[in-house]
């Protein structure tokens, strides 16, 4: 989970409003210090947090809406709070005219050209033709970079590595990009902002007047974010944020809450190294899976760019009957796969956040998988449909003839018992995920 120690935090704060007797005075200055903790650990501006901490306050004495208990109303005001604070509403980008120009612009290693890969990767999947323009003449790698991340996604990328006039590169290739749907425009980045990267890019915006002007700033980057987004945004006016590196830092307060100086929303989010790894940011979805609450949303555009909609009401039918067999279990597990790290998975299902599962539940690594299909091949109809009655006979006729190691035919089984065990829990809290689920609704009424 991005933020895993926020998260974490919130969610322990949140437990306790829940476990408390009274919503009392006590019960709020806790609260508001819980919140102000975890979010300034988290590089979120003092001000924004003091200003978020108020407002709480302020809110907790309103009057009950029909059917809330003090309680959920105080967890519904701080979910709210902390949406308002990421952006509020979800901003996606309408693709109007073509070529739809998009420049990326950013500090020096702020992830700007693998997240055009990235951006390509998202596009194409929707069905738009797509092509990358190296902008960069000041990084002597920049362009073969560029051309590396193009031809992994699989995008023509127009790069000129002779000149050294941005200008002349985007009117030498300026006929060509019309026929693209998209045009991604990567720019120089230096390590600091600096007069003559703002000309550079004043004279890139006036020349191109890209549809869309987009800071890319990296999660790492802490309180600095502020000042950089301003300085990005008085130079050629941000129209919108993306966010890299989510995967591998705890405090990316800093740059999630740019955008409140810029008035300009956050697009998307990296979370990982891979092409398919970037995510739509819905400040709604993003707060509820940070309290556990699961990300539905999300899930749905994960599982519509990993399956068609028959496997995935096939997968839903299997996954919740509770009495699935090996094979059933492989067949879910790889399908699961194609939509990233189960652990991620999971964290989008509402109620699933809270669950403490096993570590080996949670990485299904592609060898393991080899594996078990190997043993599937060398196992019997009986034992494919009811693995509890292997014995260790069994086990060791099924590692002789797949030629896989005993222990790994063990963990299969392992796991095999304890996704079975996670089922029952399911099925025997029906009712209680249909409370979570009613209540998880009531908190994301659209905000205006």
């Amino acid at each position: 989970m991005v933020l895993e120690k926020l998260s974490q935090s919130l969610r322990d704060t949140l437990s306790k409003i829940a476990k408390s007797m009274f919503v009392d005075d006590k019960l709020l200055n806790e609260l508001v210090k819980d919140i102000q903790r975890a979010l300034l650990q988290a590089d979120v501006n003092v001000k924004l947090v003091f200003a978020l901490t108020q407002r709480i306050k302020e809110r907790s004495s309103e009057k009950l809406p029909p059917g809330l208990t003090k309680k959920e109303h105080l967890i519904k005001i701080v979910y709210e709070e902390l949406v308002a604070l990421m952006g509020k509403e979800k901003a996606e980008l309408s693709i109007t005219k073509k070529p739809y120009a998009i420049m990326m612009v950013g500090l020096f290693g702020s992830g700007k050209t693998t997240t055009i890969g990235k951006l390509a990767s998202y596009y194409m999947k929707r069905g738009y033709k797509v092509a990358a323009l190296g902008l960069d003449v000041h990084r002597p790698a920049a362009p073969e970079q560029l051309v590396q991340t193009g031809t992994q996604v699989h995008i023509p990328v127009f790069i000129n590595k002779q000149e050294k006039d941005p200008a002349a590169i985007y009117r030498q290739f300026q006929g060509e990009l019309k026929k693209f749907d998209i045009v991604l425009i990567d720019t120089a980045g230096r390590d600091a902002l600096s007069a003559e990267l703002i000309k550079e890019l004043e004279q890139l915006n006036s020349l191109i007047q890209p549809e869309q002007r987009i800071l890319v700033i990296s999660a790492d980057i802490g309180q600095a974010a502020q000042r950089q987004a301003e300085q990005f945004h008085q130079s050629v006016h941000i129209t919108g944020v993306m966010v890299t590196k989510m995967d591998g830092t705890a405090r990316a307060g800093g740059a999630l809450t740019a955008c409140a100086v810029t008035r300009a929303p956050i697009l998307f989010i990296g979370v990982g190294e891979k092409s398919a790894d970037l995510e739509l940011f819905n400040p709604q979805g993003f707060v509820s899976r940070m309290l556990g609450m699961g990300d539905l949303e999300a899930l749905l555009e994960k599982a519509k760019e990993a399956m068609t909609e028959e496997e995935a009401k096939d997968l839903g039918k299997r996954f919740l009957k509770g009495d699935f067999n090996l094979i059933d279990l492989y067949e879910q597990i790889e399908a699961m796969k194609k939509m990233g790290p189960f652990s991620k998975v999971l964290e989008m299902i509402p109620g699933f956040g809270q669950l403490k599962l096993p570590k080996e539940m949670l990485e299904v690594q592609e060898d393991k998988l080899k594996h078990w299909r190997f043993a599937m091949n060398s196992m019997t109809k009986e034992e494919l449909e009811d693995p509890d009655v292997m014995s260790q006979g069994r086990i060791e006729r099924i590692s002789r003839g797949a030629g896989v190691p005993v222990p790994a035919i063990r963990e299969m089984i392992k796991q095999y018992r304890q996704s079975k065990k996670l089922m029952k829990m399911m099925k025997g809290s029906e009712q209680d995920m249909g409370k979570m689920m009613k209540k998880l609704q009531q908190m994301q009424v659209k905000m205006k």
